[in-house]
């Protein structure tokens, strides 16, 4: 009997099949021949049989040169982190593919000339929320709040109350944020009460300004006071204010939230807020406010290496112009019993002891802290879980009272069936 070894297909042999070098086409040759070497030593070592390998290479071979892998959010979880918070609108896609080629991004095309970068999404922004005189962009919400205390604060005080001091996610914390610009905080009031007092105490010559900002991941109730932008308005200072999760107008289905044109109404000189969350557009800070303060900002030599690409520039503006985004859809979307329902049907017809329930979803992303949103979800054994997060597409779902909820606030009506398709192969 031969050496089996021999009978193993060189790499460009396997390489020349029509099914890899289309692969090649897609995924790069680096990749593709390093999955073909792993897969001919798996057949060497006896491990696969070697006329395998074809097959084993296309079958180890990822979907797309990046790592990154869509997965069907049915957590109840609106902007969940870990998932890329805000899927984006078809027209954001869109504008991507269209920004990913070469761009008018800093040109004037009239003139030939060097133009503004990103006007046009500029000019979205300030039709979104007239009352804004000005707008500029940084890459993510801590850089806009880190490019404010750098420009309006750096060797002086920003005052804050103690009860805003938040840390957010992966253990930042705000007033670390902002002391790393060599600005100093004045902290005011206690954790739960402050008043207009406390701040007319601290201030003095050296203010730089007033910080307001939205708690976005926790809820204090009970016995507390706090102090909103129009009052702070009266202290004769920079009023700064950090909403947090991204509404440029009130929304009926969240009404406790700020937004950035209520914020602006009632006297606040520079709104701080996020794209990727309740604006349903790409990660980036938005900075809306008085002219004169937001071009000190766009001036300051920060600016430049917290400023945003063509990608974010092209879907932020599809957003803010574009159809209501997936976020928006989901927060004003009714007949989800009905469609828990419908799967659950389904589902236990092909033998799987599945059952409709009510669930409470979330904004989630630091939105909307303590709201409960009205959901329904499909309830399975709580096995089901891992199955359904290692399947194809994976399936984040959320185990509850030792069942596994497949929640659909955050899903569109045309992902269900794919839902459904990954429950029957996870079976």
């Amino acid at each position: 009997m031969g050496d089996r070894r021999r009978a193993v297909p060189g790499t460009d042999r396997v390489l020349a099949d029509p099914g890899v070098a289309a692969a090649v086409e897609r995924l790069g040759h680096r990749l593709v021949a390093r999955t073909v070497r792993e897969v001919a030593q798996r057949a060497r070592d006896g491990l696969l049989e070697p006329e395998r390998v074809v097959a084993e290479t296309l079958a180890a071979l990822p979907r797309s040169a990046s790592g990154m892998r869509p997965v069907i959010n049915a957590t109840g979880v609106l902007l969940h982190t870990n998932l890329g918070r805000a899927p984006l609108s078809r027209a954001a896609r869109e504008a991507l593919d269209v920004a990913a080629g070469t761009t008018d991004v800093e040109l004037d095309l009239d003139t030939g000339d060097r133009g503004r970068r990103g006007a046009s999404a500029i000019e979205a922004l300030l039709d979104a929320v007239p009352g804004a005189e000005d707008a500029h962009l940084v890459n993510n919400g801590a850089a806009a709040l880190a490019l404010a205390a750098t420009a309006l604060a750096t060797g002086r005080e920003i005052i804050l109350s103690r009860g805003e001091m938040v840390e957010i996610g992966d253990g930042f914390r705000i007033p670390e944020l902002l002391t790393s610009t060599g600005a100093r905080l004045r902290e005011v009031g206690t954790t739960n009460r402050v008043r207009l007092d406390d701040y007319r105490q601290a201030l003095g010559d050296d203010v730089g300004f007033a910080l307001k900002i939205h708690p976005s991941n926790f809820v204090i109730s009970g016995f507390t006071a706090e102090v909103g932008v129009a009052e702070l308005r009266e202290l004769g200072v920079p009023v700064v204010a950090d909403i947090g999760s991204g509404l440029l107008r009130p929304d009926p289905a969240l009404p406790g939230e700020p937004d950035a044109a209520s914020t602006l109404a009632d006297g606040a000189d520079l709104v701080i807020a996020s794209g990727d969350k309740l604006l349903g557009g790409p990660q980036c800070g938005l900075l809306l406010g008085r002219a004169d303060v937001v071009q000190r900002l766009r001036r300051h030599p920060l600016a430049r290496a917290l400023r945003v690409d063509k990608l974010t520039l092209a879907a932020l503006e599809a957003t803010v112009r574009g159809p209501r985004p997936p976020v928006a859809e989901a927060l004003h979307r009714s007949g989800l019993a009905e469609r828990a329902a419908a799967l659950a049907d389904s589902l236990a017809a092909a033998g799987i002891p599945a059952e409709a329930v009510d669930s409470g979803a979330s904004v989630g992303g630091g939105g909307a802290p303590g709201v409960v949103l009205p959901s329904a979800a499909v309830a399975l054994p709580a096995r089901f879980a891992k199955q359904l997060r290692l399947g194809e597409p994976p399936v984040m779902a959320r185990v509850e009272r030792n069942r596994c909820l497949l929640d659909l606030f955050a899903l569109d009506p045309d992902d269900d069936e794919a839902l459904r398709r990954a429950v029957l192969a996870a079976h």
